[in-house]
């Protein structure tokens, strides 16, 4: 995991803090910027002031003052943000975590400002994102927006047209692990362990095993078979697996998300242009 680091004094706006955006601020004030954070409600604003950041209900005045802007608002909010904010944009760079909305749209909103757009995960929360961002440029600006990014773990430049896939996988994906740790924990408290043990067993094994896999760097079927032997319970336990068609249905799941994120991701851009007049 690359860690990030900011130039001393950098100001960033974070505009639109909720839980995502919350985890924005406080990785980024992790690494020495200094943060404006916006929200509409006294309760954000409590909540951006405990976190060391300086908060405003003033979107326009956050975007103006500071060197970075990242959006982080709910997609519907979006229309009503660039209209207060593009006449302040020129020569910023910008980075959207606002899921759907494509790199046009958002360079066509915010005219002479320089636009990336990435999807971050939960994870963020615990500064070990694993983050998308589109699309690589190759010069300063890329270096620098990664190195901003990177205070939330880890960061992988990735073409747009890949961004529905990453978001159904990756940006999902802690809610999928989540549902196989509670199965797992469930299927080991049916066999006779306390919950609480079987529940940290699975989280340190699950974590362990991702750990074995990238160190060794070896495909997943490497390690299954080394812990599998003949007549023994992983074999019991895998034939459930197969019968049942669980790897199938991840499969899907992760199809299926996708799908959902592109039908998503066209109806909000759609609405953002409509909103904006962007033809």
């Amino acid at each position: 995991m690359k860690t990030g680091a900011v130039p001393k004094g950098l100001r960033v706006a974070v505009l639109g803090v909720g839980k995502i955006g919350g985890a924005i601020v406080k990785s980024l004030l992790s690494c020495g910027a200094v943060v404006t954070g916006t929200g509409r409600r006294r309760e954000t604003l409590e909540r951006i002031s405990r976190l060391g950041a300086e908060a405003t209900v003033d979107n326009r005045l956050a975007a103006k003052v500071s060197d970075v802007v990242i959006l982080s608002v709910k997609p519907y909010q979006l229309p009503r943000l660039l209209e207060e904010i593009r006449d302040v944009m020129e020569g910023k760079i910008v980075v959207s975590v606002v899921a759907g909305v494509r790199l046009s749209t958002l360079s066509r909103a915010l005219e002479g400002s320089h636009v990336y757009r990435a999807m971050p995960n939960i994870n963020a929360l615990i500064g070990r994102s694993t983050t998308a961002v589109a699309e690589y440029t190759g010069d300063k600006r890329a270096s620098f927006v990664e190195s901003i990014l990177s205070c939330m773990g880890s960061v992988y430049w990735i073409p747009e047209e890949w961004m529905d896939v990453w978001t159904a996988l990756v940006g999902s994906m802690p809610a999928y692990v989540a549902v196989m740790i509670d199965s797992l924990t469930l299927g080991g408290v049916s066999a006779g362990l306390p919950r609480e043990v079987a529940f940290k067993a699975v989280i340190d094994t699950l974590g362990a095993t991702a750990e074995h896999l990238g160190k060794r760097d070896i495909h997943p079927s490497v390690l299954r078979d080394e812990v599998t032997t003949p007549a023994g319970t992983t074999i019991e336990g895998l034939k459930v697996i197969e019968g049942e068609g669980v790897d199938a249905a991840l499969i899907r799941t992760v199809e299926a998300a996708a799908r959902r994120a592109a039908a998503i991701g066209e109806a909000i851009d759609n609405e953002v242009r409509r909103s904006l007049n962007l033809r």
